[in-house]
């Protein structure tokens, strides 16, 4: 009877193993079809990547921008510290980011503000005086002086990594007050005494005037400057000598970053890039991709994608990876999307790294933090994405699979380049998922080394990845 039941119980033992085995077999099956039925190819392009399209005569270093495209570096925060001493640090990182594989970096407004020495440039009142003129209480800005400036776009194109000045052309601040016909009333309108003699102006040149009562916006009460006024066309570009041809022809800068271009027309950052040249991105604080993308079209500019920044808020922060299937800007058109985790205006994604493994892997131009890179982050980390972005994030984009803690997508490769499966969890546990990647019957590996699998493909292309809690890791060929 005991030799019975023992057999009995081994039968039975081995029909819960094999239905065990079985419902594991179907899970995986189901997981298959599960994530072939999510795919969605997100991007549609011959699968060139992103390019900054200026390549500066000047640049004669080592840097070579990898075959995932560039990664821009914001070389300041919110009142960095005082006392003229911002340009040399930044300098003295050059060649550290270059080596790290960053190839640009945008430097604040650099010209004197009302506030002189304390002043983080948005409230300009010279932009000709770049720490050589004594007025606003102070020769330097709060940065530098202009010799400290120039040595630091010197020793950036050395590093061949191009230099972005911060723009800001809606407003301007620090003039003298003066009897405006237009108001009946005093304004601070009168700016003819800049110490740089250049681009004086007055009452005529700031709405409201002879050109209409209002623009597109206005900021803080700032003397909001008339663009339609021929006066002011003429220094922003015009002349050999305006504020444009100035900044690239004789301080050297690659391209701009336009400070709140909800204040003016598109048809402003038009023209000056078709006057000028050179790199430029808009600062169109606006999650709607509608608007983000008719102003990108109607500027010839890229602009910063907030569509990306707020839904990778919810995603990280919030637990709904699902919300990266929503519409974006670098989805519409990955060759004028900038985007970024953090900046000098707003911080408020706090899951931050699986946000940076996010935009260092698909398409648009990302954007590096200075406090995330220098100070509050894990720099290896975010080195280690840099290469693979440079390196591996190639081609257009298909996401895979997504629920409310993972995230798959796929970069399907360029011009010999095999692309990557990047896959994010913020789950308190390890998971596994089959996924359809680009290559057949090749051993793969984790470049974040986040997993120590090497697993082959299938026939199919088929493969099981697995990612770490509350991570992410990033497959590609074992070459």
């Amino acid at each position: 009877m005991k030799k019975t039941c023992f057999f009995l119980s081994l039968l039975a033992l081995a029909l819960v193993s094999s239905c065990q085995n079985r419902d594991e077999l179907i899970t995986e099956t189901s997981k298959q079809e599960e994530v072939h039925n999510k795919t969605v190819n997100v991007t549609h392009h011959d699968g060139r990547p992103f390019s900054t399209g200026n390549d500066s005569g000047s640049m004669q270093g080592k840097f070579i921008a990898g075959a995932g495209g560039g990664v821009l570096m914001q070389g300041f925060y919110w009142d960095v510290p005082e006392g003229g001493n911002w340009w040399n640090t930044v300098k003295d990182k050059l060649t550290a980011w270059s080596d790290a594989g960053i190839g640009a970096v945008w430097l604040p407004p650099a010209s004197k503000a009302q506030n002189g020495a304390y002043s983080m440039g948005y409230d300009p009142t010279d932009y000709y005086d770049f720490g050589n003129f004594n007025q606003n209480g102070s020769t330097e800005t709060r940065f530098g002086s202009r010799t400290e400036l120039e040595a630091l776009i010197t020793k950036a194109h050395a590093e061949s990594m191009q230099v972005y000045a911060d723009i800001v052309i809606n407003h301007n601040s620090g003039g003298q007050s003066e009897a405006n016909p237009f108001t009946g009333t005093n304004t601070w309108t009168d700016f003819s005494g800049v110490a740089s003699g250049k681009f004086q102006r007055n009452y005529n040149d700031f709405y409201k005037n002879a050109y209409g009562n209002n623009d597109e916006g206005a900021f803080g009460g700032f003397p909001d400057l008339s663009h339609a006024n021929p006066h002011v066309q003429d220094w922003l570009w015009g002349r050999d000598d305006s504020v444009a041809k100035y900044y690239k022809n004789v301080m050297k800068f690659d391209g701009w970053r336009f400070d709140y271009v909800k204040g003016f027309g598109p048809w402003v950052v038009n023209t000056w890039n078709s006057k000028v040249g050179g790199f430029s991105v808009g600062e169109l604080w606006d999650s709607n991709v509608n608007t983000l993308e008719w102003w990108a079209n109607n500027a010839n500019s890229s602009v910063f994608d907030f569509a990306a920044y707020y839904k990778m808020d919810e995603a990280f922060d919030n637990g709904n990876l699902n919300v990266l299937n929503d519409d974006m800007m670098w989805k519409r058109n990955p060759y004028k999307a900038v985007t970024f985790v953090a900046n000098h205006d707003t911080d408020i994604i706090y899951n931050k790294m699986p946000a940076y493994a996010y935009i260092l892997t698909h398409e648009g131009y990302p954007t590096i933090f200075y406090r995330d890179y220098e100070e509050w982050l894990n720099k290896e980390r975010l080195n280690n994405l840099i290469w693979i972005h440079n390196n591996k994030a190639t081609g257009t984009t298909s996401i895979l699979y997504t629920d409310n803690d993972e995230y798959i997508a796929r970069r399907n490769g360029y011009n010999g380049n095999p692309g990557l499966v990047v896959y994010i969890n913020t789950s308190s546990s390890w998971q596994e998922r089959w996924v359809e990647t680009n290559w057949s019957s090749q051993q793969i590996k984790d470049f974040t080394g986040n997993s120590t699998w090497y697993p082959t493909t299938q026939g199919d292309k088929w493969v099981k990845i697995q990612c770490p809690p509350n991570s992410y890791s990033v497959w590609s060929l074992n070459l």
